[in-house]
């Protein structure tokens, strides 16, 4: 595995679905005597977590303001 010239370096997707390493997940690097450690960084009390979140998100969505029957007689053109 190499590190691309942007210091990036791709996780292999057995290790990411091992670990929990999912999209948006805060990572830290760790030095120690063997080198550098990645470690899934823990949300601190006050963080919301991935699911909260995405909740939060669809809570957001407008809810429609038209019935199924009036939205079929628009696409039937009635």
């Amino acid at each position: 595995m190499r590190i691309t010239s942007k210091g990036q370096v791709t996780i292999p997707a057995e290790l990411r679905a091992r670990f929990g390493l999912l999209p948006e997940t805060e990572v830290e690097f760790v030095a120690d005597r063997e080198g550098v450690r990645i470690i899934k960084r823990r949300a601190k009390a006050s963080e919301k977590s991935r699911g909260q979140r995405l909740i939060d998100a669809i809570k957001r969505v407008p809810k429609p303001t038209m019935t199924t029957e009036e939205i079929m007689a628009l696409t039937r053109g009635e």
